[in-house]
């Protein structure tokens, strides 16, 4: 929360200052009013001159017309300043969830990203709005309104201040209570999200297994955790407003008793008590205002350091995604610490004619910060060398599981090696900016998404690239048979195309860049052999100098390739071609046997590859 108050609103503090000017003035108006009124019951209205009357009734008018026009401009001022800081806050937190590393993003989670990024700014969003319409005008009232009755009547003033010392032990003991509570509901909102998401999107899946009862059990036990949450947090801010309330009203009650008896003493006069009530209601409501918001400040003081949690993430032995990139955030505030500086190639370039090498690479998901893994079983990755030169083809193949896709993970730097290193192009991939790095590529990835938009901006997606060159990445990628038109919309998901034809134009976009390395995670498992064999066909002719590295199921999708690794449980099981390993690989070959077989149902077109 210090950040939110000394960083994100430091840009508006002269708004905010003018505001509070603007209010104050708007607040003191209102206190005016019963001041005047005790005036007139006590020393006008006795003296029966009728045009004082007016004249302090115009008063008490004019008072009234100032303090609603200057708190209306005030709270619009309010308004503005909180939606312009909270879309920074927005902004700054999406750009940062942009650029976590992938063992940043598992450590959060996304849906509890999802919760930071709405429910989470939306309760400082509320709060920095309220903090300057209630959280200044109340203390005004507050403050004003005892300093007033002092003059007023010093003795009922005492009896009013003697109060206040439990109201605000209350309020304290409250919040500290509340501010864990408000944590914990977040927290239990983010696996309710988690599991809603979850069973919308496998909305059909639920329907088609008829387990609608037991999703409806399971978001029951999560629905009944966030509301007991949600409960223990609400009952105990419930507490305020009727221990307020009585403590208040004890007040009331002494100050009425107190007051007749010096009314009737002769010791005050019947204006200064009816003011008196007055104020003692205006500072009635100042403390109810102050205690909503402590209310709100206790939900935003936990939203508020999960945002920073966020946006503040600097783990060193993480992904160095955000500490390296070159970029600026476009923000009105930039954070100190993620404040992006080029890297500087400072390695040694490695005077070789080999484009992609990974050399002795291993890999865990399962390592934390500052500890070292020495279990072999607990590698997704073990000891994996080969080497590309620029152009060529690697093939991978392999069971579930076997790490094929971590292999893609780590050259696209979402995750870095346990051990060893990766060369681009001579360079360890650590010493090149993250955005000229993933530039290099073009990728499909295995659960690849389509978004609700034209086919177009599908493939181009916000890069810089020719109306011709998306038609030749959807010529290139088979696409063309069923696309006629680029402004076609898509649903969610592209759920509004075939399985092949989702996989066609995602193929498009990896191909429309022109990349130096292409990479095709199992993108062919839902085109048929004759597309799937045209589509190798078009990368051997069109991007003859792309280096291209192909998971499959299929031998036939790889044979071509100059290199086939051979993957299982992480490990390397074989290297070569599809001749060598056809020779000496069980695995291959009882993979190749069993294929082949299923490709004799169809007929390779003529030139193309088997």
């Amino acid at each position: 929360m210090k950040t939110i108050f000394t960083h994100y609103l430091k840009p508006f503090y002269s708004r905010i200052i003018y505001g509070f000017i603007i209010k104050f003035i708007g607040t003191i108006m209102d206190l005016l009013i019963p001041w005047i009124l005790a005036y007139m019951i006590d020393s006008v209205i006795p003296t029966k001159d009728k045009t004082a009357v007016y004249l302090w009734g115009l008063g008490m008018i004019t008072c009234s017309l100032l303090a609603v026009v200057l708190n209306i401009i005030a709270n619009r001022m309010a308004s503005k300043v909180a939606s312009e800081t909270t879309e920074v806050i927005r902004y700054d937190l999406f750009h940062t969830i942009s650029y976590l590393s992938s063992t940043q993003t598992d450590r959060f989670t996304k849906p509890s990203l999802i919760s930071r990024l709405t429910s989470d700014t939306y309760n400082v969003h509320n709060m920095i709005g309220r903090m300057q319409r209630l959280g200044i005008r109340a203390p005004i009232l507050l403050i004003g309104g005892i300093c007033i009755t002092l003059t007023l009547d010093p003795v009922l003033s005492f009896v009013l201040i003697c109060i206040l010392p439990f109201i605000t032990i209350l309020m304290i003991y409250v919040s500290k209570k509340s501010i864990p509570l408000y944590t914990r509901l977040q927290q239990s909102t983010d696996s309710f999200i988690r599991d809603v998401r979850e069973a919308i999107n496998g909305m059909r899946v639920i329907k088609a297994l008829s387990k609608g009862n037991y999703e409806r059990d399971k978001f029951n036990i999560y629905n009944s955790e966030v509301t007991e949450n949600e409960k223990k947090a609400s009952t105990t801010m419930a507490l305020i407003n009727p221990c307020m309330n009585l403590l208040l009203n004890i007040g009331l009650i002494l100050v009425i008793v107190v007051g007749a008896w010096r009314v009737n003493e002769g010791l005050t006069q019947v204006g200064k008590i009816l003011a008196f009530l007055t104020y003692f209601t205006i500072i009635l409501n100042a403390m109810l205002s102050i205690s909503r918001m402590f209310i709100l400040f206790s939900k935003a003081a936990a939203s508020a350091e999960r945002i920073m949690e966020v946006i503040e993430c600097d783990d060193l032995d993480m992904d160095r995604d955000i500490t390296d990139i070159n970029q600026t955030s476009h923000s009105v505030i930039s954070m100190n610490n993620t404040k992006s500086k080029q890297s500087e190639a400072n390695s040694t370039q490695v005077e070789t004619d080999t484009f992609i090498d990974f050399s002795h690479v291993w890999f865990t998901y399962t390592k934390q910060r500052n500890d070292s893994i020495n279990v072999e079983d607990s590698y997704a990755l073990y000891d994996i060398n080969f080497k590309l030169k620029k152009g060529e083809t690697l093939g991978i193949l392999g069971a579930t599981g076997s790490g094929k896709s971590t292999i893609l993970q780590l050259l696209l730097r979402f995750y870095l090696p346990s051990k060893g290193t990766i060369y681009i192009n001579g360079t360890d991939i650590k010493d090149i900016p993250l955005r000229e790095l993933r530039e290099k590529f073009g990728i499909v990835f295995q659960n690849d998404i389509l978004f609700q938009d034209t086919i177009e901006e599908n493939i181009r997606f916000g890069r810089d690239l020719s109306l011709n060159k998306i038609k030749e990445a959807l010529t290139y990628s088979k696409a063309d048979e069923f696309v006629t038109d680029l402004q076609s919309a898509l649903t969610i998901k592209g759920a509004n195309l075939s399985g092949g034809q989702k996989q066609r134009v995602l193929i498009a976009r990896a191909l429309a860049a022109k990349p130096d390395i292409l990479l095709l995670d199992d993108s062919s498992s839902a085109l048929d052999y004759k597309t799937d064999a045209l589509l190798r066909e078009q990368l051997r002719e069109h991007f003859s100098t792309t280096t291209k590295i192909i998971i499959a199921q299929r031998i036939s999708s790889i044979m071509h390739a100059e290199h086939i690794l051979v993957m299982d449980d992480g490990k390397m099981i074989d290297y070569g071609t599809h001749d060598e390993l056809l020779s000496r690989c069980s695995i291959y070959q009882d993979i190749s046997k069993s294929q082949m077989g299923e490709a004799k149902t169809y007929q390779p077109l003529e030139g193309s590859e088997s």
